[in-house]
């Protein structure tokens, strides 16, 4: 018998080992993406990364990434709007609950809905294609270690799409918001501008400070995400194809703003 269990007594103790290997290997991972978002934001904060050649740069990325999501976004989002807006303010009149359908309307909206679209819209039109395609350094062994990464490859190739990414997600997400705000009043009151004050209390009763702290945050916290991640993951797959470059951004993409959304929704609710 006990001859007989060493065989399992090995397989297991392979198993752990395994097991505490694949943790170690993901933490570090996890770890080394978080350096690299840190070296990201302080280039982004460094006035060298603004240069003339940098800057023009970061304008064509800019303008690549945000000009033609857009126009696109912006009216998908609207239609999507006026749809829910409609339906859930004539279920409310006939129960007697306008006022506080309009308050459910610009939580659901512009809290929670809005930013996880632009966050997703951005992900999957511009960061990965981008990490798809993105040149990587001369060398690079497929490790994400933010200090073996070369500064001018850094602040020419690696800062320019991030920054891209990010602005493009809080653009989306501003004009959008603004944009649901404005048609819930308007399908609620119509084009009278009686009602305006009212509906601006309710707008601030539902973005009081801990709520609009957690609304930025979670907006900052997505939109560094979208566009750090799918970067990060076509760094770690040096020697894959684009496909996997776009599989590998996309898994961790999915975890984080998945974790994101938790975080935002207890800090926003369990209060």
């Amino acid at each position: 018998m006990h001859a007989r269990s060493l065989p399992l007594q090995r397989l297991t103790g392979a198993l752990r080992r395994r097991s505490r290997t694949t943790w170690h290997v993901a933490w570090g991972s996890a770890w080394q993406v978080v350096r690299l978002c840190a070296l990201a934001l302080a280039l982004a904060l460094s006035h060298q990364t603004y240069r003339r050649p940098q800057r023009t740069a970061l304008a064509v990325q800019m303008v690549r990434a945000a000009l033609p999501l857009l126009p696109w976004f912006a009216l998908l989002a609207a239609i999507v709007c006026l749809v829910v807006i409609r339906i859930v303010l004539v279920t409310a009149q006939s129960y007697g609950l306008s006022q506080m359908a309009l308050g459910m309307l610009v939580r659901v909206l512009v809290l929670e809905l809005i930013p996880l679209a632009a966050a997703f819209a951005v992900a999957l039109r511009v960061m990965l294609p981008a990490a798809a395609t993105m040149p990587l350094p001369r060398g690079h062994d497929g490790a994400v270690r933010a200090a073996a990464l070369p500064l001018p490859w850094l602040r020419e190739v690696f800062v320019p799409r991030v920054l891209a990414g990010a602005f493009t997600v809080l653009l989306l997400a501003v004009v959008t918001s603004l944009l649901a705000v404005v048609l819930t009043y308007l399908l609620a009151h119509g084009f009278t501008p009686f009602a305006l004050g009212r509906f601006t209390r309710l707008v601030g009763q539902i973005f009081d400070p801990v709520v609009s702290l957690v609304f930025v945050l979670k907006t900052a916290a997505l939109a560094l995400a979208v566009a750090v991640l799918p970067l990060a993951g076509a760094l770690r797959a040096r020697h894959d194809g684009a496909a996997a470059r776009a599989a590998w951004g996309a898994m961790g993409l999915f975890v984080v703003v998945l974790a994101i959304e938790i975080a935002s929704l207890a800090g926003g609710y369990l209060r």
